[in-house]
Protein backbone atom coordinates (compact mmCIF):
# COMPACT_ATOMS: atom_id res chain seq x y z
CA UNK A 1 0.00 0.00 0.00
CA UNK A 2 1.34 3.44 -0.95
CA UNK A 3 1.97 5.68 2.00
CA UNK A 4 -0.43 8.59 2.41
CA UNK A 5 1.08 11.93 1.31
CA UNK A 6 0.56 13.30 4.82
CA UNK A 7 2.59 10.48 6.41
CA UNK A 8 6.08 12.01 6.11
CA UNK A 9 4.81 15.36 7.37
CA UNK A 10 3.15 13.72 10.37
CA UNK A 11 6.37 11.79 11.04
CA UNK A 12 8.39 15.00 10.94
CA UNK A 13 5.99 16.57 13.44
CA UNK A 14 6.06 13.59 15.81
CA UNK A 15 9.86 13.59 15.74
CA UNK A 16 9.73 17.02 17.39
CA UNK A 17 7.29 15.82 20.06
CA UNK A 18 8.82 12.51 21.23
CA UNK A 19 12.09 13.18 23.08
CA UNK A 20 14.83 10.70 22.24
CA UNK A 21 13.03 9.22 19.24
CA UNK A 22 15.04 8.19 16.20
CA UNK A 23 14.19 6.54 12.88
CA UNK A 24 10.55 7.61 13.33
CA UNK A 25 8.17 6.55 10.58
CA UNK A 26 4.42 6.80 10.04
CA UNK A 27 2.83 3.77 8.37
CA UNK A 28 -0.57 2.46 7.28
CA UNK A 29 -2.09 5.94 7.29
CA UNK A 30 -5.68 6.02 6.04
CA UNK A 31 -8.60 8.37 6.28
CA UNK A 32 -11.59 7.27 8.34
CA UNK A 33 -14.82 8.07 6.52
CA UNK A 34 -17.86 9.59 8.18
CA UNK A 35 -16.54 12.64 10.00
CA UNK A 36 -17.75 15.98 8.72
CA UNK A 37 -16.41 18.45 11.27
CA UNK A 38 -12.79 17.24 11.17
CA UNK A 39 -10.76 15.10 8.78
CA UNK A 40 -9.88 11.94 10.71
CA UNK A 41 -6.98 9.61 9.93
CA UNK A 42 -5.57 6.52 11.64
CA UNK A 43 -1.92 5.55 11.44
CA UNK A 44 0.85 3.59 13.14
CA UNK A 45 3.98 5.39 14.39
CA UNK A 46 7.19 3.42 14.79
CA UNK A 47 10.48 4.65 16.24
CA UNK A 48 13.52 3.69 18.29
CA UNK A 49 14.03 5.09 21.78
CA UNK A 50 16.66 4.15 24.40
CA UNK A 51 17.82 1.31 22.18
CA UNK A 52 14.35 -0.25 21.90
CA UNK A 53 11.75 -0.37 19.13
CA UNK A 54 8.50 1.43 19.95
CA UNK A 55 5.12 1.44 18.21
CA UNK A 56 1.85 3.21 18.85
CA UNK A 57 -1.43 3.48 16.95
CA UNK A 58 -2.68 7.06 16.74
CA UNK A 59 -5.50 9.20 15.38
CA UNK A 60 -5.08 12.53 13.58
CA UNK A 61 -7.98 14.99 13.62
CA UNK A 62 -7.36 17.87 11.20
CA UNK A 63 -9.51 20.92 10.47
CA UNK A 64 -11.04 20.85 6.96
CA UNK A 65 -11.41 23.87 4.61
CA UNK A 66 -15.05 24.20 5.71
CA UNK A 67 -17.00 22.13 8.19
CA UNK A 68 -20.46 20.71 8.85
CA UNK A 69 -20.29 22.68 12.09
CA UNK A 70 -17.96 25.43 13.15
CA UNK A 71 -16.18 24.13 16.24
CA UNK A 72 -13.28 25.05 18.45
CA UNK A 73 -10.56 22.40 18.45
CA UNK A 74 -9.09 23.71 21.73
CA UNK A 75 -12.41 23.09 23.47
CA UNK A 76 -12.70 19.60 22.00
CA UNK A 77 -9.15 18.75 23.05
CA UNK A 78 -9.73 20.14 26.56
CA UNK A 79 -12.95 18.14 27.00
CA UNK A 80 -11.22 14.89 26.08
CA UNK A 81 -8.32 15.66 28.42
CA UNK A 82 -10.63 16.60 31.28
CA UNK A 83 -12.40 13.23 31.25
CA UNK A 84 -9.44 10.96 30.49
CA UNK A 85 -8.97 8.46 33.32
CA UNK A 86 -12.43 9.19 34.77
CA UNK A 87 -15.72 7.27 34.80
CA UNK A 88 -16.26 8.70 31.29
CA UNK A 89 -14.07 6.61 28.94
CA UNK A 90 -12.25 8.64 26.29
CA UNK A 91 -9.06 8.16 24.26
CA UNK A 92 -5.93 9.89 25.50
CA UNK A 93 -5.13 13.21 23.82
CA UNK A 94 -1.46 13.57 22.92
CA UNK A 95 -0.77 16.87 21.12
CA UNK A 96 -2.78 19.90 20.03
CA UNK A 97 -1.26 21.95 17.20
CA UNK A 98 -2.82 25.21 16.11
CA UNK A 99 -0.01 26.33 13.79
CA UNK A 100 -1.15 25.42 10.25
CA UNK A 101 2.44 25.33 8.99
CA UNK A 102 2.85 21.64 9.84
CA UNK A 103 -0.16 20.11 8.02
CA UNK A 104 -1.79 23.13 6.31
CA UNK A 105 -4.56 23.26 8.92
CA UNK A 106 -4.67 23.02 12.75
CA UNK A 107 -4.98 19.51 14.15
CA UNK A 108 -4.60 17.27 17.16
CA UNK A 109 -3.27 13.75 17.65
CA UNK A 110 -4.70 11.14 20.03
CA UNK A 111 -4.25 7.48 20.82
CA UNK A 112 -6.29 5.04 18.76
CA UNK A 113 -8.61 2.68 20.62
CA UNK A 114 -8.28 -0.23 18.18
CA UNK A 115 -10.42 -3.34 17.69
CA UNK A 116 -13.73 -1.67 18.58
CA UNK A 117 -16.84 -0.63 16.66
CA UNK A 118 -18.77 2.64 16.44
CA UNK A 119 -21.34 1.94 13.71
CA UNK A 120 -24.98 2.12 14.88
CA UNK A 121 -26.02 0.10 11.83
CA UNK A 122 -23.71 -2.74 12.83
CA UNK A 123 -24.83 -2.52 16.45
CA UNK A 124 -28.51 -2.74 15.52
CA UNK A 125 -28.29 -5.25 12.65
CA UNK A 126 -28.82 -8.31 14.86
CA UNK A 127 -25.33 -9.57 15.57
CA UNK A 128 -25.08 -7.63 18.84
CA UNK A 129 -28.61 -8.25 20.14
CA UNK A 130 -27.38 -10.07 23.25
CA UNK A 131 -25.18 -7.09 24.14
CA UNK A 132 -27.77 -4.34 23.56
CA UNK A 133 -29.03 -4.20 27.18
CA UNK A 134 -25.44 -3.70 28.42
CA UNK A 135 -24.73 -1.06 25.76
CA UNK A 136 -27.89 0.81 26.73
CA UNK A 137 -27.11 0.69 30.46
CA UNK A 138 -23.56 1.90 29.89
CA UNK A 139 -24.60 4.56 27.36
CA UNK A 140 -26.92 6.44 29.70
CA UNK A 141 -24.84 5.76 32.80
CA UNK A 142 -21.86 7.43 31.14
CA UNK A 143 -24.03 10.35 30.06
CA UNK A 144 -25.13 10.68 33.68
CA UNK A 145 -21.48 10.80 34.75
CA UNK A 146 -20.86 13.62 32.26
CA UNK A 147 -23.83 15.54 33.66
CA UNK A 148 -22.72 14.94 37.26
CA UNK A 149 -19.15 16.17 36.70
CA UNK A 150 -18.09 19.57 38.01
CA UNK A 151 -16.84 21.72 35.10
CA UNK A 152 -14.84 23.95 37.43
CA UNK A 153 -13.09 21.01 39.11
CA UNK A 154 -12.25 19.66 35.65
CA UNK A 155 -10.65 22.99 34.73
CA UNK A 156 -13.09 23.52 31.88
CA UNK A 157 -14.50 26.84 33.09
CA UNK A 158 -11.08 28.30 32.22
CA UNK A 159 -11.46 27.16 28.60
CA UNK A 160 -15.21 27.21 27.90
CA UNK A 161 -17.60 30.15 28.58
CA UNK A 162 -20.02 29.46 31.43
CA UNK A 163 -23.52 30.86 30.84
CA UNK A 164 -25.87 31.73 33.71
CA UNK A 165 -28.24 28.91 34.64
CA UNK A 166 -31.23 30.85 33.32
CA UNK A 167 -29.43 31.71 30.08
CA UNK A 168 -28.37 28.28 28.83
CA UNK A 169 -31.40 27.79 26.62
CA UNK A 170 -31.29 31.24 25.04
CA UNK A 171 -27.61 31.04 24.14
CA UNK A 172 -28.05 27.71 22.37
CA UNK A 173 -31.24 28.71 20.56
CA UNK A 174 -29.71 32.00 19.42
CA UNK A 175 -26.64 30.19 18.12
CA UNK A 176 -28.48 27.60 16.04
CA UNK A 177 -31.10 30.04 14.74
CA UNK A 178 -28.19 32.13 13.44
CA UNK A 179 -27.03 29.08 11.45
CA UNK A 180 -30.39 29.05 9.65
CA UNK A 181 -30.11 32.78 9.00
CA UNK A 182 -26.65 32.32 7.51
CA UNK A 183 -26.89 29.04 5.62
CA UNK A 184 -30.45 28.21 4.61
CA UNK A 185 -30.86 27.75 0.87
CA UNK A 186 -34.66 27.62 0.99
CA UNK A 187 -37.44 28.57 3.44
CA UNK A 188 -37.70 26.40 6.56
CA UNK A 189 -41.24 27.02 7.84
CA UNK A 190 -41.42 24.00 10.16
CA UNK A 191 -38.13 24.74 11.93
CA UNK A 192 -39.00 28.45 12.16
CA UNK A 193 -42.38 27.60 13.73
CA UNK A 194 -40.62 25.42 16.29
CA UNK A 195 -38.23 28.26 17.11
CA UNK A 196 -41.17 30.62 17.71
CA UNK A 197 -42.72 28.06 20.09
CA UNK A 198 -39.42 27.54 21.92
CA UNK A 199 -39.01 31.28 22.50
CA UNK A 200 -42.59 31.63 23.69
CA UNK A 201 -42.26 28.71 26.16
CA UNK A 202 -38.75 28.88 27.67
CA UNK A 203 -37.65 26.08 30.00
CA UNK A 204 -36.81 26.61 33.69
CA UNK A 205 -33.22 27.48 34.60
CA UNK A 206 -30.76 24.60 34.47
CA UNK A 207 -30.61 22.64 37.75
CA UNK A 208 -26.79 22.80 37.51
CA UNK A 209 -24.11 23.87 35.08
CA UNK A 210 -22.82 20.74 33.34
CA UNK A 211 -20.44 19.73 30.63
CA UNK A 212 -22.61 19.16 27.57
CA UNK A 213 -21.08 16.74 25.06
CA UNK A 214 -23.34 18.14 22.35
CA UNK A 215 -23.59 15.06 20.12
CA UNK A 216 -24.03 12.15 22.54
CA UNK A 217 -25.87 9.51 20.50
CA UNK A 218 -25.64 5.94 19.33
CA UNK A 219 -22.83 6.06 16.77
CA UNK A 220 -20.49 8.32 18.72
CA UNK A 221 -19.03 5.77 21.12
CA UNK A 222 -16.80 2.72 20.71
CA UNK A 223 -18.25 -0.61 21.90
CA UNK A 224 -17.16 -4.24 22.01
CA UNK A 225 -18.97 -7.57 21.56
CA UNK A 226 -19.74 -7.77 25.29
CA UNK A 227 -21.57 -4.43 25.22
CA UNK A 228 -18.92 -2.41 27.08
CA UNK A 229 -18.29 1.16 25.92
CA UNK A 230 -14.59 1.98 25.75
CA UNK A 231 -14.55 5.48 24.32
CA UNK A 232 -16.93 8.41 23.91
CA UNK A 233 -16.01 10.26 20.73
CA UNK A 234 -16.85 13.46 18.82
CA UNK A 235 -16.65 16.15 21.48
CA UNK A 236 -16.41 18.91 18.89
CA UNK A 237 -19.66 20.55 20.05
CA UNK A 238 -18.82 20.33 23.76
CA UNK A 239 -19.86 23.34 25.85
CA UNK A 240 -21.16 24.22 29.31
CA UNK A 241 -24.91 24.33 29.76
CA UNK A 242 -28.07 22.55 30.88
CA UNK A 243 -27.51 18.80 31.36
CA UNK A 244 -30.99 18.13 29.95
CA UNK A 245 -29.72 19.33 26.58
CA UNK A 246 -27.42 16.30 26.32
CA UNK A 247 -30.08 13.87 27.50
CA UNK A 248 -32.60 15.26 25.03
CA UNK A 249 -30.25 15.11 22.02
CA UNK A 250 -30.41 11.32 22.19
CA UNK A 251 -34.23 11.51 22.10
CA UNK A 252 -34.34 13.27 18.73
CA UNK A 253 -36.58 10.82 16.81
CA UNK A 254 -34.06 10.47 13.97
CA UNK A 255 -31.69 8.72 16.39
CA UNK A 256 -34.25 5.95 16.90
CA UNK A 257 -33.02 4.45 13.61
CA UNK A 258 -36.57 3.39 12.77
CA UNK A 259 -36.86 1.17 15.87
CA UNK A 260 -39.13 3.36 18.02
CA UNK A 261 -36.62 3.19 20.89
CA UNK A 262 -34.33 5.82 22.39
CA UNK A 263 -31.06 5.58 20.52
CA UNK A 264 -32.47 2.46 18.88
CA UNK A 265 -31.80 0.67 22.17
CA UNK A 266 -34.55 0.88 24.81
CA UNK A 267 -37.70 2.79 25.85
CA UNK A 268 -37.14 6.46 26.68
CA UNK A 269 -38.48 6.08 30.24
CA UNK A 270 -35.82 3.48 31.02
CA UNK A 271 -33.07 5.66 29.54
CA UNK A 272 -34.21 8.57 31.71
CA UNK A 273 -34.23 6.38 34.83
CA UNK A 274 -30.65 5.18 34.18
CA UNK A 275 -29.50 8.76 33.57
CA UNK A 276 -31.21 10.08 36.71
CA UNK A 277 -29.66 7.39 38.88
CA UNK A 278 -26.17 8.00 37.49
CA UNK A 279 -26.33 11.81 37.50
CA UNK A 280 -28.28 12.42 40.70
CA UNK A 281 -30.37 14.88 38.68
CA UNK A 282 -34.02 14.95 37.66
CA UNK A 283 -35.44 15.11 34.15
CA UNK A 284 -38.49 17.36 34.52
CA UNK A 285 -40.87 16.21 31.75
CA UNK A 286 -41.79 19.70 30.53
CA UNK A 287 -38.20 20.91 30.52
CA UNK A 288 -37.09 17.74 28.77
CA UNK A 289 -39.79 18.23 26.12
CA UNK A 290 -38.45 21.74 25.44
CA UNK A 291 -34.93 20.41 25.01
CA UNK A 292 -36.05 17.54 22.76
CA UNK A 293 -37.77 20.01 20.43
CA UNK A 294 -34.75 22.30 20.62
CA UNK A 295 -32.50 19.40 19.61
CA UNK A 296 -34.69 18.67 16.61
CA UNK A 297 -34.17 22.30 15.57
CA UNK A 298 -30.44 22.01 16.29
CA UNK A 299 -30.26 18.86 14.19
CA UNK A 300 -31.94 20.65 11.29
CA UNK A 301 -29.50 23.55 11.66
CA UNK A 302 -26.58 21.11 11.45
CA UNK A 303 -27.92 19.55 8.22
CA UNK A 304 -28.57 23.03 6.77
CA UNK A 305 -25.11 24.17 7.84
CA UNK A 306 -23.59 21.10 6.23
CA UNK A 307 -25.22 21.95 2.93
CA UNK A 308 -24.07 25.55 3.33
CA UNK A 309 -20.47 24.42 3.78
CA UNK A 310 -20.79 22.37 0.58
CA UNK A 311 -22.49 25.11 -1.45
CA UNK A 312 -20.63 28.18 -0.20
CA UNK A 313 -17.76 27.01 2.00
CA UNK A 314 -15.58 25.28 -0.56
CA UNK A 315 -15.76 21.79 1.00
CA UNK A 316 -17.00 19.48 -1.78
CA UNK A 317 -16.60 16.23 0.16
CA UNK A 318 -19.75 14.08 -0.35
CA UNK A 319 -20.20 13.76 3.44
CA UNK A 320 -21.02 17.49 3.52
CA UNK A 321 -24.09 17.29 1.27
CA UNK A 322 -25.25 13.79 2.23
CA UNK A 323 -26.75 14.68 5.65
CA UNK A 324 -28.87 17.43 4.08
CA UNK A 325 -30.08 15.16 1.28
CA UNK A 326 -30.80 12.31 3.70
CA UNK A 327 -32.14 14.06 6.79
CA UNK A 328 -33.82 17.41 6.04
CA UNK A 329 -37.25 15.87 5.44
CA UNK A 330 -36.84 13.33 8.26
CA UNK A 331 -35.87 16.11 10.67
CA UNK A 332 -38.91 18.19 9.68
CA UNK A 333 -41.10 15.18 10.42
CA UNK A 334 -39.34 14.71 13.77
CA UNK A 335 -40.06 18.35 14.67
CA UNK A 336 -43.73 17.89 13.81
CA UNK A 337 -43.86 14.64 15.82
CA UNK A 338 -42.42 16.28 18.94
CA UNK A 339 -44.82 19.24 18.54
CA UNK A 340 -47.78 16.86 18.23
CA UNK A 341 -48.50 18.09 14.71
CA UNK A 342 -47.62 15.03 12.63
Amino acid sequence: MTDHPLAPRVAAYLATKIPGASDLTVEAMERISGGASRETYRFRARWREAGESRERRMILRRDPPASLIETERRVEFAAYRAFHGSAVPVPEMLWLEEDPAHLDHPFFIAEELAGLQASPQMLLAGGYDAALPKVAERKWTILGEIAKADPKALGLTEVIPAPPLDGCWRRELDYWEAVFDRDQAEPLPIARAAIRWLRAHPPPPAQKLSVVHGDYRTGNFLYDEAGEIHGVLDWEMAHLGDPLEDLAWGFNPIWEFGRGLAGGLLPRERAIAIWEQASGLKADPQALHWWILFNCVKGQAIWVGSAGAFIKGGNKAPIMIYPAWWLLNAQDRAILKVMGKL
